[in-house]
């Protein structure tokens, strides 16, 4: 390649409802992307699963796509992934399981006992990740109460990253970061933690070797190189997941830089130096580099809660009415008139970390129309992210500067709405793919294109920075500590209704559920 011409990696992003691949050059430009999409399997109440070989189809479909369109060769892959999924895998590494994604409840009950001892707390802090069923420690531990005769027969237990890139390269490995979402790594020593382990009743060789997120892979099998149009050398950079790279991808690459976003779901990271959680166990941590962490939470309620209204409250708009639900809601004043929504409409994450709430309205009155009912809606999202931010200030963090992403961000109203309810200014960042942009920079560090990913912050342009309302933020600085107060006030009644539930008519299905 000559030497003027900037080199080109793609950055291959497995999400939880489809893979896009998408290359960039060494200045930041996109040159091309391709994604396709899958299903989020829901057999049974609180699964949420999907079938490996589809995913490992969309990948190369799309690696092999975006190759067909560059004129500039590649020189590398780099990957970025849902976190959190968990795969049986026999000895000769085929799927015993579906994959289990982070959005699966079934190990509910597991997660809360483990929880409710004081050893949860302590696994919290040495593991960067929350006791809760989105986890692969809580899962093992129902694989192992309810499919005994499975469990004993797994020769493996992987990610759906490692297993694709068991797939593509031959190499049983697992990043850092994937690592520390499982529950089961010291994020302190980046070793398998020995009690969660044994918790879990596994052994280390059942697990990848641990690899950082930098690690090289030196070549692609005969079959994939065949089948992406890409040479059998082609390194592949093992990367890391997708919250930790969404911090890249916007350029909050240093500490004090929030990265926000609200796609289905939502999420309030921060990079720091060294990991650890606060003492409550408010906010995850999990690794991208040697010197960089990401301190935060993620909530399982975003977009999905305008589908949400839009369904439930204003049918009539039709099925996609984004903006005529966002231009009702705008019909009503900050606050609502005094409606607060808890919108835990699939319960919840940070930084409760609890399957146990439900959605509510508080403050209804004869007055309240749909538009305020909405308006709560989207304001309750936010709102949560505010406490997200308090838990992460929490835990020691200064906060100096936002930048958000995410489907919301099209939203004038919402893009506002957050700005006045964190009483922050709030930047949002020039279009790029986020976790794919991330997965590049990162695989760009790796080869040596790219000096550090602290470039991400200056390959990153600002589009438009948002400032607080004063009179909008007053308000919902006064809602705030009623909204903090409600989750513990309603927890006796949110647990007689999971008492009640089997006695009563079954719940109505839910429309999806919410993807990373």
């Amino acid at each position: 390649m000559p030497q003027d011409r900037p080199a080109v990696v793609v950055g291959v992003d497995i999400g939880t409802t489809s893979t896009k691949a998408v290359a960039y050059d060494t200045d930041g430009r996109q040159l091309a992307s391709h994604s396709v999409g899958y299903p989020l399997d829901d057999p049974q109440p609180g699964y949420a699963e999907q079938e490996p070989q589809l995913i490992l189809d969309a990948v190369l479909k799309s690696i092999s796509m975006v190759v067909a369109e560059l004129v500039e060769p590649v020189s590398g892959l780099s990957f970025s992934s849902a976190m959190h999924s968990l795969i049986g895998l026999d000895a000769a590494g085929n799927p015993l399981t579906p994959s289990i994604t982070w959005a699966d409840s079934r190990a509910t009950r597991q997660a809360e006992r483990l929880r409710a001892v004081p050893s949860g707390l302590a696994l919290h802090r040495r593991t960067g990740t929350p006791v809760h069923p989105m986890s692969p420690l809580p899962k093992l531990l129902w694989f192992a109460e309810q499919e005994p005769k499975l469990f004993e027969s797994v020769a493996h237990w992987v990610g759906i990253k490692d297993w694709v890139l068991l797939r593509l390269c031959d190499a049983l490995v697992v990043d850092h970061s994937i690592a520390s979402a499982t529950g089961l790594m010291d994020i302190h020593k980046l070793e398998w933690d020995s009690e969660a382990l044994t918790i879990a009743g596994i052994t280390e060789e059942q697990l990848p070797q641990l690899v950082a997120t930098t690690a090289v892979l030196p070549s692609l099998t005969p079959q994939v190189a065949a089948v992406t149009g890409l040479p059998e050398r082609t390194p592949v950079v093992v990367g890391a997941g997708d919250g930790p790279l969404a911090n890249l991808g916007l350029g909050a690459v240093h500490p004090g830089m929030v990265a926000c976003s609200i796609g289905t779901s939502g999420a309030m990271r921060v990079m720091v130096e060294r990991p650890g959680v606060d003492p409550l166990g408010g906010v995850f941590c999990y690794a991208l580099t040697e010197h960089r962490w990401t301190v935060g939470g993620a909530i399982n309620n975003g977009g999905i809660v305008l589908k949400w209204a839009g369904a439930a409250l204003a049918p009539d708009l039709g099925e996609h009415a984004e903006e005529e639900l966002v231009a009702l809601a705008a019909r009503a004043p900050a606050g609502s008139g005094g409606l607060i929504m808890l919108p835990y409409l699939h319960s919840e994450r940070a930084p409760h970390w609890s399957a146990l709430p439900r959605g509510a309205y508080v403050g209804l009155t004869h007055g309240h129309r749909r538009e305020h009912l909405i308006r709560a809606a989207l304001e309750g999202v936010c709102q949560q992210l505010a406490l997200v931010l308090s838990s992460v200030r929490g835990a020691g963090n200064e906060v100096r500067e936002i930048r958000a992403g995410g489907g919301f961000a099209r939203s004038g109203l919402w893009r506002q709405m957050l700005a006045d309810v964190l009483g922050l200014p709030v930047s949002f960042p020039a279009a790029h793919e986020g976790s794919s942009f991330g997965a590049a920079l990162l695989g760009m560090q790796a080869l040596g294109l790219i000096p550090s990913i602290d470039v991400a912050a200056d390959l990153v342009r600002i589009e438009e920075t948002i400032r607080p309302d004063p009179a909008a933020a007053a308000t919902y600085a006064a809602l705030l500590p009623l909204f903090a107060e409600l989750y513990d006030a309603l927890v006796p009644a949110f647990t007689s209704m999971r008492r009640l539930a089997p006695s009563l008519p079954a719940e109505p299905e839910p429309s999806a559920g919410p993807p990373m």
